[in-house]
């Protein structure tokens, strides 16, 4: 799946299958500028910023047991989102300062360092690289991902996929070829 969040007419997070298809909104109440997001991906939940309400929230991957982190002036001005065992790691872009953030509690805040203009922040650990499995993406013995000429998109599950092609092509009617 991948997940994102939108703030133009109607502010939201979002979820869709990897080539577009299945989009479903799992948040759209009481929302206003939803601007990072980040995954846990063992437990399923989705954690985002929300820059005007200054917040920090989370909901499960069908947007069920929807509860604040953290709120208030103590957050304003952040940007970019991490989750790693049991923090939220996230900057302000106002002071530069890396925060850590209990995702449990909200109430153990700590600024960690300052850094120069970042405006995002990634974890980097094995443990949370998920195992690959194979799928339907995979390049096929003619160098081609999924058996696809262009770009393969996995679709609603691992098993299968989508033949895109790039900018000034054409699917074929084969449905995998580009013209």
């Amino acid at each position: 799946k991948l997940f994102f969040t939108d703030y133009g007419n109607a502010a939201k997070v979002e979820r869709c299958d990897m080539d577009g298809m299945n989009r479903t909104w799992i948040v759209d109440s009481k929302i206003e500028q939803p601007t990072a997001l980040a995954l846990d991906l063992v437990n399923k939940y989705v954690y985002w910023v929300d820059i005007y309400l200054d917040s920090v929230e989370v909901v499960d991957y069908q947007g069920r047991k929807r509860h604040t982190i953290i709120k208030g002036r103590q957050i304003r001005h952040l940007c970019g989102l991490a989750v790693f065992e049991n923090y939220l790691y996230t900057v302000n872009s106002n002071n530069l300062n890396i925060l850590r953030i209990n995702r449990y509690n909200g109430t153990d805040v700590q600024s960690l360092a300052r850094v120069d203009n970042a405006k995002e922040i990634r974890v980097y650990q094995k443990r949370t690289q998920t195992a690959v499995r194979s799928h339907a993406c995979e390049v096929d013995p003619y160098g081609m991902p999924g058996g696809c000429s262009h770009i393969c998109l996995l679709s609603n599950n691992y098993k299968a996929r989508t033949c895109r092609c790039r900018t000034g092509f054409v699917l074929g009617s084969d449905g995998r070829s580009c013209k």
